[in-house]
């Protein structure tokens, strides 16, 4: 159902290593099919827990949220490394690809359990009195969490094995 990475002069990483960059990285991009066939991706900030991706929204409308609700078929995709390398014209990158289905949270404790996670993550040492400042409002807030169908992710090669020369991979 889902392609096979190309390899080329790549790596495909391993599940704990998309899992590793899924919970270390700090923003990404969801895909969604939006208005009038145009897909539509959008930057944002998320949290990787329990194998699922969670992302904070606008509570009743919004471009993705609308788009969700017509089709919760979605793709994220984080660049979490790309060094330039100018003296072989190339870069050394890491990046994951998660392909999954959306939906949006109702329930007001699934919401309060994601903002802690969401803010441990971000500004940890802000938890505490987030939480007092923000109880009020979590029910109101949208939260979308994503169940994930297919994780897929690449590296160079050149971070996958120590002291390899791309001259070899060029034989």
């Amino acid at each position: 159902m889902f392609r096979e990475v190309f390899r080329d002069k790549r790596q495909i990483m391993t599940l704990e290593q998309n899992e590793e960059i899924l919970t270390k990285a700090k923003a990404g991009i969801l895909s969604v099919h939006g208005d009038d066939g145009y897909p539509y991706g959008v930057p944002l900030n998320f949290v990787y827990a329990n194998n699922k991706l969670y992302f904070h929204c606008m509570p009743e409308h919004g471009h993705k949220l609308d788009a969700i609700k017509r089709d919760p078929k979605v793709s994220f995709s984080i660049i979490y490394k790309d060094d330039v390398v100018k003296e072989e014209y190339t870069s050394y990158f890491q990046s994951v690809i998660v392909f999954g289905r959306a939906r949006i949270v109702e329930d007001v404790e699934e919401k309060i359990a994601m903002h802690e996670i969401l803010v441990k993550k971000y500004m940890p040492e802000l938890w505490e009195g987030c939480y007092e400042i923000f109880k009020d409002r979590i029910a109101w807030m949208g939260v979308i969490e994503v169940e994930i169908d297919h994780i897929s992710g690449k590296q160079a090669i050149e971070l996958a094995v120590p002291g390899f020369v791309l001259e070899e991979l060029r034989k």
